[in-house]
């Protein structure tokens, strides 16, 4: 394996954090990154509690978005390990299993890509126990997406991904002009795609959280709305 690191971020995440963690380590040794914009402490107390080895805490003030949560965690994984070739995002709710890892960053490297995102809604893949709600917001944000964007991918709002490290320093200088939410899984495609990097799609597994409270509401789709039509702005005039 070469050098691999994972970015977390997290939002009262205290009942999942430590679950993913041991379930990631069984399957993949590197280092880990939680971000957490928790009003409260409980992720911290558990985390420090755990002494875990190679993983970094960082508590930050308020809640600033999962894209400003990701871009911090992208801008330590390549501070402590300069040589790392493979930057990994995954949510905190074990919706993405750490049992795709391997196969994932396999073909990552097979395929020499920039990014890699794990898809929902390709061939093969399945998601688990959302209700029907979610279904239609999702597929039809996608379908928005793909509408507006024109980028050839199936998924543009799943926050599993594996990027180079020259990918992940473009999103570090580029991206979150649109909203810190989670619109900036749509920018970062868009932005990636412009610049001409690979991009690709493997399926995946989705399974909606069982513990904690997810963080989509209403203010944050009407925000990521707003976004996306920044982003076909931001398309059409370049």
């Amino acid at each position: 394996m070469k050098s691999v690191g994972i970015v977390i971020p997290a939002y009262k995440e205290s009942e999942n954090i430590l679950s993913l963690i041991k379930k990631i380590r069984k399957n993949l040794y590197c280092l880990i990154i939680i971000v957490d914009d928790s009003p409260d402490l409980e992720t911290k107390k558990i985390i420090h509690k755990s002494k875990i080895k190679d993983l970094k805490y960082y508590k930050r003030g308020k809640k600033d978005g999962r894209g400003s949560a990701v871009i911090f965690g992208f801008r330590k994984l390549i501070k402590f390990k300069k040589d790392i070739d493979c930057l990994i995002e995954m949510d905190a709710d074990l919706s993405h299993s750490p049992s795709e890892l391997r196969k994932n960053i396999s073909f990552f490297y097979k395929n020499s890509l920039d990014l890699l995102i794990g898809s929902r809604y390709l061939k093969g893949s399945k998601i688990i126990n959302w209700p029907k709600s979610r279904r239609i917001l999702s597929k039809l944000s996608n379908t928005l997406a793909k509408l507006l964007l024109g980028v050839p991918v199936s998924d543009y709002t799943n926050g599993f991904r594996f990027y180079s490290k020259v990918a992940a320093q473009t999103i570090i200088s580029k991206c979150n002009k649109t909203g810190g939410g989670f619109i900036i899984l749509s920018e970062i495609i868009l932005i990636l795609w412009k610049k001409n990097y690979k991009i690709s799609e493997i399926k995946s597994i989705f399974r909606n959280r069982t513990r904690g409270e997810s963080s989509v509401n209403l203010k944050l789709i009407i925000e990521s709305l707003i976004g996306l039509c920044k982003l076909y702005l931001i398309k059409i005039s370049s």
